[in-house]
């Protein structure tokens, strides 16, 4: 491709608008604007390597995600600054940075309990040596070194979902900064641990909350699924005598009776 190929003028593949310079969104085998790439779900990392076709079939999906999240009913939030919301009622969640009343532009993905395939809380520890200056004002170190870690606390959880694998967010707004500043050669022996500051303490279970809460749904939501596959037992209705298999509202396929299934 010649160096004025990158600026020839390039319609979007998805809604047929003019793509201002700089606002090409390649695909597999197209072109998008920045407007419709905004409408892809904030979890998909696959745009590179997507069709105009499947691209097509995901804002169709995105659109059915928006219309219900209209009777999405929030029973539970759990975290800060990124959210998770569940609706227990209809065994459903969401993540979301923005809350409820910017889901009409953020659209999150609504998705169900038993697509939950499992959850872990990842904390990324970044250590930096602090240093003090000599008497000719050269940088040393500390004796014993003295340190201060940055923490991040992020939450995974992966899913079964056609357009990715997995949710990945932060659960602190700023890094989490504790210096280790510890006095004598006893201090420095006994070693540093995080969890004896409050901030870490407060994020670390913030993130088992979540991971606890997660697993717990999905196992019931599984389990719920699987008793309601189950064959229903042959049983004698109460009413008619008959051996009857009970229908999905637990009555006799004969007379309509009530019977224990």
């Amino acid at each position: 491709m010649g160096l004025f190929d990158a600026f020839k003028k390039k319609n979007c593949d998805i809604c047929g608008g003019e793509i201002g310079l700089l606002g090409n969104r390649k695909l597999e085998d197209g072109n998008m604007c920045k407007a419709c790439a905004k409408k892809l779900s904030p979890w998909f990392d696959e745009r590179r390597h997507s069709t105009v076709a499947q691209i097509e079939e995901q804002l169709r999906y995105r659109e059915e995600n928006r219309a219900k999240l209209a009777s999405f009913n929030v029973t539970r939030v759990l975290g800060e600054n990124c959210c998770v919301y569940l609706d227990e009622d209809a065994g459903n969640f969401l993540v979301s940075y923005q809350g409820e009343r910017a889901w009409d532009d953020e659209n999150p993905d609504i998705i169900p309990f038993a697509d939950v395939t499992g959850c872990r809380i990842d904390i990324d520890e970044d250590k930096t040596e602090l240093k003090r200056e000599d008497s000719e004002g050269n940088e040393i170190s500390y004796n014993p070194p003295r340190f201060t870690y940055d923490y991040d606390f992020n939450v995974v959880i992966t899913v079964r979902h056609p357009y990715f694998d997995d949710i990945s967010f932060r659960l602190n707004s700023s890094d989490v900064s504790i210096d280790n500043v510890v006095g004598g050669r006893f201090g420095a022996m006994r070693g540093f641990d995080p969890s004896n500051n409050a901030e870490y303490r407060h994020y670390k279970e913030m993130g088992d909350e979540i991971k606890e809460a997660l697993l717990t749904v999905r196992s019931e939501a599984r389990a719920e699924a699987k008793a309601a596959a189950a064959p229903k037992a042959a049983v004698t209705c109460p009413y008619c005598g008959a051996t009857t298999t009970p229908d999905a509202n637990g009555c006799c396929e004969y007379c309509g009776g009530a019977v224990n299934g």
